[in-house]
């Protein structure tokens, strides 16, 4: 899940340091592993299960690589990989357009996520069970911003409607509260996060995903232009390390869960079976049958609506925008 903190970020990061470690053997001595700083644009979270396992079984290490998550409130992951500071970020899938739109040479080498994992979340009472009920209704989201306000407009596009049709609050990253407290009639969240949480306080809910109507680019890896041409075989083996994990967590998703209590504060003494749930709903979401493909049309898709939205003065050259080509 990435909570946006401006129209450029995706990402509230806030910083951690964990070193490689793991149940593989690496071909190197410790010292010689390549040193990796990886923003990851939420704090840690058990939906991050698949960088996880990575790390503990050895991927990374296996590769030369060893892992830094970064979690800092102050770092721009998008903006650093696109001036070279940084070689790679984790992103959600509108911000790679809005940086290239900016003059950004970045680059989407690898998609975590195949469908746009945003929805929208009403009590079961209120009898919002797809988007034309959505007339007329107070809508709480965080901001006109990010992942959740542009799969909302997308929703909104794709049904014939637009935002005078309703009225949108922004509420900030409250969304399950003001639900509980009938301050909105709806919610837009992340669909493995806020329906779980309403569910696990006993409430039924409706839930309306954004991928179900239309299909947009989503979350994945982001490198840069100039990475891709001096080192591609560090970006080769950063993908196969990570989708090598991605794959074993959406096997395995009671071990990766285990493996997961390491890195997320206080996952041992959470709801266990509330956790499992957004753990289960994130691997829905999950590019798992073609792991790290883009899908071109997810990629024209994101083009046109922040286009329309205004976000970006015209559509850039989307196939510069993303690769297939790091795939293993």
């Amino acid at each position: 899940m990435f909570k946006p903190a401006h129209l450029f970020l995706a990402s509230i990061l806030f910083s951690l340091l964990l070193s490689a470690c793991g149940g593989g053997s690496a071909p190197a001595a410790l010292t010689d592993l390549e040193h990796i700083r990886l923003p990851m644009g939420y704090i840690p979270n058990i939906q991050y299960a698949p960088y996880y396992v990575a790390v503990e079984k050895g991927y990374f290490a296996e590769v030369g690589i060893e892992l830094e998550f970064d979690y800092s409130f102050e770092t721009d992951g998008v903006a650093l990989v696109g001036a070279g500071t940084l070689p790679f970020s984790v992103v959600s899938g509108e911000q790679v357009p809005l940086a290239r739109a900016q003059g950004l040479p970045v680059i989407y080498v690898a998609a975590w996520y195949k469908d746009y994992p945003v929805s929208v979340i009403s009590k079961a009472e209120q009898g919002i069970v797809m988007p034309s009920d959505l007339v007329g209704k107070k809508i709480g989201l965080p901001g006109l911003f990010g992942a959740n306000y542009i799969g909302f407009v997308a929703l909104l596009h794709a049904n014939g409607m637009d935002e005078s049709d309703l009225t949108l609050d922004a509420i900030g990253f409250n969304q399950v509260e003001a639900l509980v407290a009938d301050q909105e009639e709806a919610i837009v969240g992340y669909a493995a996060n806020e329906p779980n949480q309403l569910v696990a306080q006993g409430y039924k809910v409706n839930e309306i995903r954004v991928a179900d109507y239309v299909s947009l680019a989503s979350n994945g890896l982001l490198t840069s232009e100039k990475m891709i041409a001096e080192n591609p075989e560090l970006v080769r083996k950063m993908v196969s390390a990570f989708l090598r994990g991605l794959e074993y967590a959406a096997e395995n998703p009671d071990e990766a869960y285990e493996i997961s209590k390491k890195y997320v504060e206080n996952l041992a003494e959470a709801d266990e079976v509330a956790q499992k749930q957004v753990l289960a709903t994130s691997i829905e979401f999950w590019e798992v049958d073609n792991p790290g493909y883009a899908d071109p049309q997810a990629w024209e898709n994101m083009n046109e609506i922040l286009f329309e939205m205004g976000l970006i003065p015209e559509k850039i050259e989307i196939e510069k925008a993303y690769t297939n080509e790091f795939l293993p």
